[in-house]
């Protein structure tokens, strides 16, 4: 890695040198940086959740304790990317993705309009953290977290919970809890600063060998596209490049970690901009942060990847890559 900091600060000149010196500063000052998730109460991570749901979200992600609100807003997520339209193959509905038979034992009025109706988010979403709870309560013997069991009952059932004393032995149930608990981290407010990634000196040092770049919607950096790429096409290539694969499309990589402020930044965090600083759904464009306040990115049709400043008005905020994150991200969608 130290070979590859001193071959992109010979490569970018002076100005550029700076920054690749700021780079390998603000790393070493980051060293003994613990990560900041703690237990308690939880907060809901800056727009990560549309605004028109983080109050639902918020208010019910406290109704029990083996639940909170970043865990429902990672479940919601999961489930159907905070669609109230989704639809399945095996018939699961609405923003909560209920199948029919559970909807009619669990779900609940949650707006108390007289009715239960599983593609309105105001009822959906009390009514997946009613059956969490609910679940939680099957399991609430079981030995273990009892988090980590609520998950495992809904995806296995409560009755293998109960026979095996915990998360169960199936590969499918035990993906399915480390998935959620990596979200997780992802919808949560920091309480503290956040470690920074190991590979982000990697993924700098590729994008910095495509500048000058032109621009392709939709590029990937393959041959057939004479190795040109779109904002999101970058990031992903640069991060691939040290053996972390993110989802395609920049609004689906912010989810791949936690969320540094402005000014805990560092080099190698993923930076996005949006027309709605209320919804990370929203986010059009991604770079990656090299210090300084400038970000490497693929800006535009008929513009190179360069440096660009990230402190305009439309930034959205942060994300630090980890690869359980990433791994933990369900990539739908294949277009920028």
């Amino acid at each position: 890695m130290r070979k590859a900091w001193l071959v992109a600060a010979v490569g970018i000149g002076g100005a550029m040198s700076f920054i690749a010196l700021l780079v390998v500063g603000t790393y070493m000052a980051a060293g003994g940086i613990a990560n900041g998730a703690g237990q308690g109460n939880v907060g809901l991570a800056k727009g990560a959740v549309p605004a028109t749901y983080q109050p639902l979200v918020q208010k019910w992600g406290n109704l029990c304790k083996a639940i909170n609100p970043a865990l429902l807003a990672a479940q919601l997520y999961q489930e159907s990317g905070f669609n109230p339209n989704a639809k399945s193959p095996a018939k699961a509905q609405g923003i909560a993705q209920f199948i029919p038979g559970t909807w009619a034992t669990h779900g609940v009025d949650g707006d108390g309009d007289g009715d239960r109706d599983v593609w309105d988010p105001q009822d959906a979403i009390p009514s997946a953290a009613s059956y969490d709870c609910k679940l939680a309560s099957y399991v609430k013997d079981a030995p273990g977290s009892p988090t980590k069991n609520m998950l495992a009952a809904y995806n296995a059932g409560a009755y293998a919970v109960i026979k095996y004393g915990g998360v169960p032995p199936y590969s499918e149930t035990q993906n399915y809890v480390k998935t959620i608990t990596n979200l997780e981290k992802s919808f949560a407010r920091p309480t503290g600063r956040v470690q920074p990634s190991q590979q982000a000196a990697g993924a700098i040092y590729y994008a910095q060998k495509k500048l000058g770049t032109l621009y392709l919607w939709g590029g990937n950096g393959t041959a057939d596209q004479n190795g040109r790429f779109d904002c999101s096409g970058l990031t992903l290539a640069a991060y691939r490049s040290v053996d972390i694969d993110l989802p395609r499309v920049a609004n689906d990589q912010y989810n791949v970690g936690p969320h540094p402020k402005r000014d805990e930044l560092l080099p190698g965090d993923l930076v996005f901009f949006s027309d709605d600083l209320t919804n990370s759904r929203a986010i059009r464009h991604v770079g990656i942060y090299v210090g300084g306040g400038y970000m490497i990115n693929a800006p535009r049709p008929g513009a190179v990847i360069r440096f660009d400043p990230i402190d305009t008005p439309d930034y959205f905020g942060a994300t630090r890559v980890t690869e359980d994150g990433a791994n933990a991200v369900p990539d739908k969608r294949t277009a920028a």
